[in-house]
């Protein structure tokens, strides 16, 4: 069966404008184009632009998702499982988002009284859980499981005070690094000098013990390991580049 683009709009919610990008840009071919410029759809095509809706829900921009689809080990049942696995992740986030909200709203009331510790349990839990899904396996096989399992622990036990400033340090080094890379810094100049030392504190937050060589070791990730690379290189490319030259031409003394 074929569907026209007004079909397809209709049953995906997607606008034709939308539709018409996404052949532009090579993301969505329709399966045939009349002589009359009309496009047409078929069913491999609607399972792909489910498989694009997916991704974008994830918060994957449209040039990782073609790269993703376009993939020639590319597999749909195998993308449906990692979908489902995420969407897994963040229903139970969101359960304990909410019961932290109910106990919240439960010891404003009187009702209940809760610790420091509680209104921030859920935020630190999605952190270990995130971390575990995206690096937990390969963190255990390089460091073991004592240390991935120790750095879980340190950072759910994190006071409001250090959880509050782990934040703080992450989104400044982020803001740092985006502002070098844009001026044009040089990551051995003072001002990569004060990102590594922002970095070794935030790493210190979680990590059981802090040493030069790990941390060498976790720069060099962020430009080998594209996971850890779009953390950084989301908004602006280059900062994971800057990060890492700044740890290896730094470290030693920060």
């Amino acid at each position: 069966m074929k569907y026209s683009i007004r079909e397809v709009s209709e049953l995906a919610g997607v606008s034709a404008r939308t539709l018409r990008y996404y052949d532009e840009i090579g993301l969505l071919k329709p399966l045939e184009v009349s002589g009359a410029g009309y496009r047409y759809y078929g069913k491999y095509e609607l399972t792909l632009l489910q498989q694009i809706l997916f991704y974008r829900e994830r918060g994957l921009d449209l040039k990782q998702i073609q790269k993703i689809v376009y993939q020639d080990d590319f597999d749909i049942m195998s993308a449906l499982q990692e979908h489902l696995k995420e969407l897994e992740v963040k229903r139970r986030h969101t359960e304990s988002l909410i019961r932290t909200v109910e106990q919240t709203i439960r010891s404003m009331k009187g009702e209940y009284e809760m610790s420091d510790k509680e209104k921030f349990q859920a935020f630190k839990e999605r952190i270990v859980r995130e971390n575990e899904e995206k690096h937990g396996a390969e963190i255990r096989e390089k460091y073991g499981d004592e240390e991935m399992d120790a750095a879980n622990r340190k950072m759910l036990n994190l006071t409001e005070e250090e959880y509050e400033r782990f934040q703080n340090l992450g989104e400044e080094i982020k803001t740092r690094l985006k502002e070098a890379v844009l001026a044009g810094e040089n990551p051995e100049s003072e001002c990569g000098k004060r990102i590594v030392i922002l970095h070794k504190e935030w790493l210190g937050k979680t990590w059981k013990q802090y040493t030069r060589e790990a941390h060498t070791a976790i720069g060099n990730m962020y430009i080998s390991d594209e996971r850890f690379k779009l953390y950084y290189d989301k908004e602006v490319a280059g900062c994971a580049e800057f990060l890492e030259a700044a740890i290896r031409f730094w470290v030693n003394e920060v």
